[in-house]
This record gives C-alpha cells, structure tokens and sequence, in this order.
C-alpha cells in the first residue's frame, strides 16, 4: 500500500503536468502550478465564452474531490435546489473544462480511488477477515425455504 506522502507526491505531479511547467523545478512548486493554471483559465475566459455545465459524480469523495479542484483554480462550484448532491455545476469555458479541469480532475480521482481502495482493503483484512475477495458465484439459483 502506498503512504499518504507517496500520495501527496503523486498529486503534486498530476498538477504541475496540467500547468504546462516549462522546467523541471516549476513542475515541482505547487504553487507556481496553481498560479500558471489560474492564468491559462483568464486567457481563455477573454477568448471564449463561458457555458454552464452540469457534472454528475459518483460518489461523495469524487464530489469532494471536483469541488475543491474548482475552489482551487477560483472556479465557483454550485448546485440548484433539488439537485442531487452529487450534482456539481460549474460556469467556465468549455475548452477549459475539456482540456484541464476534468483531464486533472480524472487523473487525481483515479489516484485517490487507488489509495481509498488499497487502504480499505488493507483494514478489512487485517481487522474483520483475511478473505474479503467478494462473494462465491453460484452457476444455479437457489430456493430460498
């Protein structure tokens, strides 16, 4: 199981990928990352226009995940009344969204789902019962008496 730093890392450098770095010390300054990324985003606000888009999430970890991802590059997340929590709606500019926003958002979720999994996976089998495979797959149905 990898280590929550290991995570953190890997995080670091799925952001410093998305901000177009242009040396090696800038793909590691998180900050930098950040700033490069906010002002990509304002160039293409003055050339493009921006559209609502709704985003349906999975669950409330991807949700989390998106939400703060948005907040982060000064990105307004929101939701209309009635709709699901897992709904996030967000005003940008469609080659934004398509080229950055959710290609990082994909490649950070994927390594946060890896973590979750391996780290629940390690406390069931060491706390509940080694076996946590899934349930047998039975061939026939069978008659509950």
């Amino acid at each position: 199981m990898k280590t929550e730093d290991e995570l953190r890392d890997k995080l670091r450098k799925i952001e410093a990928l998305y901000s177009r770095g242009t040396t090696l010390g800038e793909k590691h300054a998180a900050s930098e990352a950040k700033k490069r990324i906010i002002e990509r985003l304002n160039a293409i606000i003055k050339q493009e226009k921006s559209v609502e888009v709704r985003i349906g999430l999975t669950d409330q970890w991807s949700r989390q995940l998106f939400v703060a991802l948005c907040r982060r590059y000064e990105i307004n997340p929101y939701r209309y009344a009635k709709q699901r929590h897992t709904t996030v709606m967000v005003k940008l500019p469609r080659s934004f969204l398509d080229d950055v926003l959710w290609p990082e958002f994909k490649a950070l979720n994927k390594a946060l789902v890896e973590y979750l999994s391996s780290a629940t996976e390690k406390i069931i089998s060491e706390e509940i019962h080694t076996n946590n495979k899934g349930a047998t797959v039975l061939d026939e149905v069978m008659e509950l008496v």
